[in-house]
């Protein structure tokens, strides 16, 4: 069923006959140690570039979408090879999509071990992100590098963050930086909390990130670009609002050529990550636990969906409970209209929850909360990236939960386009 390869000393294995590549007998590919590839040729449009392959259905996974978090039943034991299967137990089996130009690209590329680190936006939420990283960031983060159009915001950044210390100071804490603006992509991980149209406090809106979004797109669509013409091969992650439609709106504009025509030569759609579910989880498990009919949301529960409209909690996977889940929603959804009635602006758990801590946590390769491509669609779920690429968490859905799922996934299509 599989044919097996050796590419410059890595095995690749599919089920498709590619006549460019040397073949190699099983018996020689199942001496390969570490990571190896499989590959598939599905539409770019709706497909990822790179995978972990983490269950053995997903070698034979010819469409993507919100299926990808169901777990299959289906016994592969008999027709996929024990060493295989023990290798994706291992998770050192990853899902190479041919159809992309870039994909040799991955086989050339190692998963970083220390990240550089560049953020756009030093305002409330860049700046109190940038600081989260450069606390809890040392032996994973080397540097931090900022960028804003207010120069001022990031001298100041810069100096106060440099500042923070302990009376006993080591090398342990990355060091801040300011970026030219040619040097942006020359880096792991960029950042991009730029963002324009916040309403002012006092204004009644029920979701501030929606009226965010057509700003916001020109600004992130800059940057796209400009990830496109560095070739760019680091992690684009977004922070500004509403982040999962920027996700779609930063692949879009990255992948087009001159006349506007997709060509798939700009960021992969698993390079870019939306980092907005983390705080959603976060406000959840804050009112979850004020009732002790919820507390066990922190320790069953789970968020997917978009930051703001459309977000679905689960009080528990195993025990799911639709009035309990809906109430947590609400309340989760509307966290930020209550610190608004304060009188302030809701950014500090958004920048240390949905930033600083899902951002280490991707760096360094725990599960997580942030936005990844589901077949032409960015949608948050639990998630990690490892060296074999994006894993998501997949479950045994109740059907009440998978109606909400599918129809917020159906949402979330039908404003990205």
């Amino acid at each position: 069923m599989f044919n097996f390869y050796n590419y410059k000393g890595k095995l690749l294995f599919s089920d498709i006959k590619y006549q460019e590549l040397d073949e190699i007998t099983e018996k020689e590919a199942a001496n390969f140690n570490g990571l190896s590839y499989f590959l598939n040729n599905n539409p770019p449009s709706q497909s990822r570039r790179c995978f972990c392959v983490s269950h053995p259905s997903l070698l034979f996974l010819n469409h993507e979408d919100l299926g990808l978090i169901s777990i299959s039943d289906k016994d592969f034991s008999t027709i996929v090879p024990h060493w295989i299967i023990d290798k994706i137990k291992m998770r050192e089996i990853m899902s190479l999509n041919t159809s992309y130009p870039s994909w040799t690209n991955i086989l050339l590329n190692p998963h970083p071990k220390i990240w550089k680190i560049h953020i756009v936006g030093t305002g409330d939420v860049g700046g109190i992100l940038a600081t989260g990283i450069r606390l809890l960031g040392g032996g994973n983060v080397s540097t931090i590098g900022l960028y804003g159009n207010d120069k001022n915001s990031v001298k100041r950044w810069e100096y106060e963050i440099n500042q923070i210390l302990p009376p006993l100071s080591d090398d342990s804490y990355p060091q801040i930086s300011i970026v030219l603006e040619e040097d942006l992509f020359d880096c792991d991980m960029f950042v991009f909390c730029a963002s324009k149209g916040i309403p002012p406090i006092g204004q009644n809106t029920e979701d501030v990130r929606l009226i965010q979004l057509e700003g916001n797109s020109e600004i992130i669509s800059i940057y796209a670009k400009h990830a496109r013409e560095r070739g760019f091969n680091g992690i684009f992650a977004v922070v500004s609002d509403p982040v999962d439609l920027l996700c779609k709106t930063a692949w879009k504009s990255s992948n087009q050529d001159y006349k506007g025509k997709l060509d798939f030569k700009g960021l992969a759609p698993e390079q870019i990550r939306g980092y907005g579910l983390g705080v959603m989880h976060a406000r959840a498990a804050y009112y979850a636990q004020q009732r002790k009919e919820t507390a066990h949301y922190l320790t069953e529960g789970r968020a997917f969906g978009p930051h703001g409209e459309g977000l679905v909690i689960a009080d528990s996977i195993e025990r799911y409970n639709e009035d309990l889940s809906d109430y947590l929603t609400e309340k989760a959804k509307k966290a930020n209209i209550e610190i608004r009635k304060t009188g302030y602006k809701p950014y500090i758990a958004p920048a240390l929850s949905s930033g600083t801590l899902s951002i280490l946590a991707t760096i360094k390769g725990q599960w997580h909360y942030s936005s990844t491509y589901m077949g032409g669609v960015y949608m948050g779920t639990r998630n990690r990236l490892i060296e074999s690429g994006t894993e998501l968490e997949q479950f045994k859905l109740p059907y009440s939960l998978l109606d909400k799922l599918k129809h917020s996934y159906e949402e979330l299509n039908k404003f990205s386009g």
